[in-house]
Order: C-alpha cells, then sequence, then structure tokens
C-alpha cells in the first residue's frame, strides 16, 4: 500500500506543480494578448471536465500509442512508450486535471487590477518584479485554491489512470487503482485502511481549498 501511496503522492505534486505554472503563464498570455479562436482555445482547456474518465482514457491511449505520431515520436526519441508508463500517466492527469487549475487562475487573472501594474511600473519595477512583488501576491488565495483542488483531483483519480496507466506495481498502480485491487481480491480490511488514508487527504486538501482561499470564497478584493 505505501508504494502505490508514494505514487500518488509523487504524481500528484508534479501534476499540482506543473498545472499551477502552465496555466498562470497560459492564463496571463490570453487575456494580455488578443488573438483569433481564443474562446474556442478556452474551450478545450476546460473540456476535459465534462468528458467521462473512459472517453478521455480512451483517446489519451490512443495518442501515446506507438503507432499514432507522438507516441511513436516519443519511442523513437527514448526508446519507451508513453502508455502504461508513469511518464504517461503524469500527462493523463495533466490533461484530465487541467480545467481544475485553469478556472480558478483564470478567474484570478481576470480579478487583477491594471492600476496595480501601471504603479508598479511607475515605481521602476520590471515585469518580473512586478510578477512576483505585485500580482502572486494578490492572487495567492486563486493559487491555494487551485493547487488543493488539483492535488485532491489527482489523488482520487481512477478511470484515467486505469485506462492509460493500467495496473503495474511500483509503476502506475496509484492509491485507487490499489484499493479496486484489494476489493476484487476480497480483501476488505485492506481495501478500508487505503481508503481512510484517502479521505484523509481528501480532508486535508478542502480544508486547505476553504481556509486558504476564503478570501476567493467571500468575493472579497485583494485591491482593497
Amino acid at each position: 500500500m505505501l508504494e502505490s501511496l508514494f505514487l500518488s503522492l509523487k504524481l500528484s505534486i508534479l501534476t499540482t506543480l506543473t498545472l499551477i505554472i502552465l496555466c498562470l503563464f497560459l492564463c496571463f498570455l490570453l487575456y494580455f494578448y488578443h488573438f483569433p479562436f481564443k474562446q474556442i482555445l478556452i474551450a478545450m482547456f476546460l473540456l476535459p471536465i465534462l468528458l467521462p474518465p473512459t472517453v478521455l482514457g480512451f483517446y489519451l491511449l490512443y495518442i501515446f500509442s506507438p503507432s499514432s505520431p507522438v507516441g511513436g515520436l516519443y519511442k523513437h526519441i527514448t526508446n519507451k512508450t508513453l502508455s502504461f508508463s508513469f511518464e504517461g500517466l503524469l500527462l493523463a492527469s495533466l490533461i484530465y486535471s487541467m480545467p481544475l487549475a485553469f478556472f480558478p487562475l483564470w478567474e484570478a487573472v481576470k480579478n487583477i487590477n491594471v492600476r496595480w501594474i501601471e504603479i508598479a511600473y511607475v515605481f521602476g519595477y520590471s515585469r518580473i518584479e512586478t510578477f512576483f512583488k505585485v500580482i502572486l501576491p494578490n492572487i495567492k488565495g486563486y493559487i491555494i485554491s487551485a493547487s488543493a483542488l488539483v492535488f485532491a483531483h489527482t489523488m482520487g483519480e481512477f478511470g484515467v489512470v486505469l485506462m492509460v496507466g493500467g495496473d503495474i506495481p511500483g509503476k502506475t498502480r496509484t492509491i485507487s487503482i490499489y484499493i479496486y485491487d484489494a476489493v476484487q481480491s476480497l480483501d476488505y480490511e485492506e481495501a478500508h485502511k487505503a481508503s481512510l488514508i484517502l479521505i484523509i487527504f481528501s480532508l486535508l486538501s478542502l480544508s486547505i481549498l476553504l481556509i486558504g482561499g476564503k478570501k476567493v470564497w467571500k468575493g472579497e478584493s485583494y485591491y482593497t
């Protein structure tokens, strides 16, 4: 069980960190730069939250297979397959959990007061200094909320990770798949222990979401 738990923690942490950085970049790019079909692109980022995990997992499994251009290129470069590997599992998690990071951060960027950025420039701040000293402190509640959502969602993933990664011990067997295997083996005591651990992580993530992002949920402004 510990092996599956550590694998899920590793997957959740990497997914959360990657998505927060990636979605922050995408949100700023989409908000401050205008180009055709922007709304369609935003809809594509949010689409995974509406698709059943089996549908998304099926198409990802096809894309990751060596017979597809993406999977074939990856195999040519690394001599490994994306499907049924931790790397494929990570990519699938990034796609599946992207809406949970993108939506809060998109709201954060839309609520940024441009006046504060202009004042920072007047005081001689560079773009990087403005981002880290002005923008980030004022959207930290949104970042905490997005991080908690993505982490909890990834810890509990089942359908997508099972279809893309399979059930390989020490490689792709996450804690949710471990619980499924325990139930299938009628080992209810082990399933109970693993489920309790997952519930604890979910409650902790929810507590962080509610406490760290309380200003977001109350609708308070960070610029007052």
